[in-house]
């Protein structure tokens, strides 16, 4: 991982947190237990403060930052798809931001509620918690079924494993040059995929 001190702040990743080594935070960060920081996300503490509690999940790619003297926060079991902006904004616990979703200043997401992909929150809007909320700008399209929720849930547990997974086995290594024969999969408890659940 890359670590970044400035003005005398320097992250703070919990033992239990996998941060992947193209993954960049800077200064106020503070990454609680069992978080997972995918590929080249980039947690930049230089202007606010960013807080990821514990189990919480950042995917490939996702930037997060704030202006002067703000608190992004990302609550317990909160779930940032690959991609996904989060800028001084709030998202609550077992909450998901969705692929490339943006989610502005001031915004808060409510408990156990998704952001549909693609989204943009615009700043300040407030989120009732157990919402779907989708387009850009964002509205809130109606309140999510019991079963949508134990999916995203389920889905937050399979990157809780993912953190487990990649601090015992994930290395650096160079790549074959040919499949090898009976190459195996990667073997993943069951689960319900994501294609089975309709908004």
């Amino acid at each position: 991982m890359t670590i970044y001190a400035i003005d005398g702040l320097i992250p703070v990743v919990h033992p239990t947190a996998y941060v992947h080594p193209s993954a960049t935070l800077i200064g106020d960060v503070i990454v609680g237990p069992g978080c997972y920081i995918g590929p080249s996300a980039s947690l930049r503490g230089d202007f606010g403060r960013i807080v990821l509690e514990g189990g919480a999940n950042v995917q490939d790619t996702c930037v997060i930052h704030g202006f002067p003297d703000s608190d992004t926060v990302v609550e317990q079991d909160g779930h940032i798809g690959h991609g996904a902006v989060l800028h001084g904004c709030h998202i609550g616990r077992n909450a998901m931001v969705g692929m490339n979703a943006v989610v502005m200043d001031k915004a808060v997401i409510g408990e156990s509620s998704i952001v549909a992909a693609m989204s943009f929150v615009k700043a300040g809007m407030d989120v009732p918690p157990r919402s779907l909320v989708m387009g850009a700008p964002a509205r809130i399209a109606r309140a999510l079924r019991d079963e949508e929720i134990a999916w995203k849930t389920e889905g937050t547990a399979q990157y809780h494993a993912l953190t487990r997974r990649s601090l015992a086995s994930m290395q650096e290594v160079e790549a074959l040059t040919a499949v090898e024969e009976n190459r195996p999969r990667i073997a993943l408890a069951a689960g319900l995929p994501a294609y089975s659940t309709k908004t």
